[in-house]
């Protein structure tokens, strides 16, 4: 209920007024596509709208901020990108938290950014591990969106793309190829190391 009650309290409107913390979707296309999204979810038995679910194209093309629960962890939603104000979640047994990132690990063959939210450092480390080639941007407590450019490189992996998307040195290092060059300006005259001096000073070989 707390996770409702904080959606459906989130103001939506026009950006220009900075109250509103969301604005419309992009186009009539995208708002049509949403609605039928959300339309899907309600004809399947395995899926119920919890928050939102609605929309108004009178001025705009108005969204409101949806969660839709599945009990199908191959639910058609968890896999298909909205690029709307459209969350699927999918609750997991307490017991089957191993079981669960590798459902993550396969959901999709996109891999552009994933996060995950624990206190148990034990937990972070094999979700970090387990999910290394599931996202490119990987974020530990943290909302999983606006990454800094020149900073990550937010290229993705997998089907998403190298990792290494133009604007961030690692992009570069890619159409590199290293030469590392090394000039001394005192050169040696002996070729023992000095803690040997002494031992050539006995008439040591």
């Amino acid at each position: 209920h707390d996770l409702v009650d904080l959606v459906d309290a989130i103001p939506q409107g026009d950006v220009a007024d900075f109250r509103n913390f969301m604005g419309a979707v992009i186009d009539g296309h995208a708002y049509a596509n949403h609605m039928n999204a959300i339309e899907y979810a309600r004809k399947q038995e395995s899926a119920k709208v919890i928050a939102g679910g609605k929309g108004d194209d009178k001025v705009g093309w108005f969204i409101r901020p949806t969660v839709i629960e599945t009990t199908d962890p191959d639910f058609k939603l968890l896999r298909e990108e909205l690029f709307g104000p459209i969350l699927t979640v999918y609750p997991y047994a307490d017991g089957k938290f191993d079981e669960t990132l590798d459902l993550c690990d396969r959901t999709s063959p996109y891999g552009l950014t994933g996060a995950v939210f624990a206190r148990d450092r034990q937990a972070i480390r094999k979700a970090s591990e387990k999910l290394v080639n599931a996202a490119g941007n990987f974020y530990i407590n943290d909302k999983p969106t606006g990454a800094v450019v020149g900073l990550q490189p937010f290229g993705g992996a997998r089907a998403s793309g190298t990792n290494d998307k133009a604007g961030s040195f690692l992009n570069l290092i890619r159409w590199v190829s290293p030469r590392v060059i090394k000039e001394t300006y005192a050169p040696a005259t002996d070729h023992r190391y000095p803690f040997m001096e002494d031992d050539h000073e006995r008439g040591a070989l």
